[in-house]
């Protein structure tokens, strides 16, 4: 990646993702140490998208592993064909084949299920591996991914040690639902993930949603800004910023202040509970529409 922040900034816009004035940074040093980056943030804010951005400004595949209670190594790592397995297993006794052959057979490549762990250390291309809400996991796992992340190799008891043809680019992300341990904290980087500025979120809307203009991508970001002021039981976060753009192009809407009715109807794509649709009258909407410009 480039070696300046501005650099960095220009490249990840050119795919799509507007970045806060500190992320340049935190990737220009995550490819400098070869270390993880663990993105912390509210849901919502475009944890998920850096990775998207930091695979498609490499040109590289994006492997994502999504984390949450109850998830195992195997689910994570690998696992066999067991169905393969029998049948391959059937189709030998019926022609009397060596047991010990047969079990060298089933426990070989071909019968091996690659999970996104064992995925991400195999390619030659650095892959970015995105391991999205790690904090979902349980604290079992996060240990098992520490060693991982710090070895960047695997055991398979059938085929041996597998260790990675490259290190990729990892990811993690936390919505902060239970405590990372310091272990983990310590193996990565670390960056918060806030809620964009009007400035920056305006600039986000004009590159994500086309036919969009500046005045309107404007004033979708002042009210969105206003509204995550107010006591929401769920915060909108850019995508759903990013819908509501969507919708009010779709409606042929050009300023906010041309059609009252329709913002209104519309921000039903922001609110995502019942609790806060009731909160959201029309005098609340009419009193942040008028804080836009």
């Amino acid at each position: 990646m480039a070696s300046s922040r501005e650099q960095i900034a220009e490249r990840l816009a050119a795919v799509g993702y507007v970045a806060d004035r500190d992320l340049p940074v935190a990737l220009q040093l995550m490819e400098m140490l070869s270390r993880p980056l663990l993105l912390e943030g509210e849901a919502g804010v475009g944890k998920t998208e850096v990775a998207k951005a930091l695979a498609a400004v490499h040109g590289t595949k994006l492997i994502r592993l999504q984390c949450y209670e109850g998830l195992d190594q195997s689910t994570a790592l690998y696992e066999w064909n067991y169905q393969r397995q029998l049948l391959a297993i059937r189709a030998r006794e019926a022609v009397g084949g060596d047991a010990d052959e047969v079990e060298r057979d089933i426990f070989s490549e071909r019968f091996l299920l690659e999970r996104p762990l064992l995925a991400a250390i195999r390619r030659n291309d650095r892959p970015v591996l995105l391991i999205d809400e790690i904090d979902r996991a349980d604290e079992e796992f996060e240990a098992f991914l520490l060693e991982l992340l710090s070895d960047f190799q695997v055991s398979i008891p059938e085929l041996g040690i597998v260790k990675a043809s490259s290190i990729p680019r990892v990811v993690l992300t936390s919505n902060s639902t239970r405590e990372l341990s310091d272990a983990l904290r310590r193996r990565c980087l670390y960056h918060y993930v806030d809620y964009p500025d009007v400035e920056r979120e305006t600039r986000i809307i004009l590159a994500r949603v086309p036919g969009i203009g500046p005045t309107l991508a404007g004033q979708l970001a002042h009210m969105v800004n206003s509204l995550r002021e107010e006591e929401l039981r769920k915060v909108p976060g850019v995508a759903e910023t990013l819908d509501w753009a969507a919708a009010l192009v779709g409606f042929d809407v050009k300023s906010l202040h041309d059609d009252p009715e329709a913002v209104y109807e519309t921000l039903q794509c922001l609110l995502k509970t019942q609790e806060d649709c009731a909160r959201l009258t029309r005098e609340v909407a009419a009193r942040l529409l008028g804080k836009v410009a």
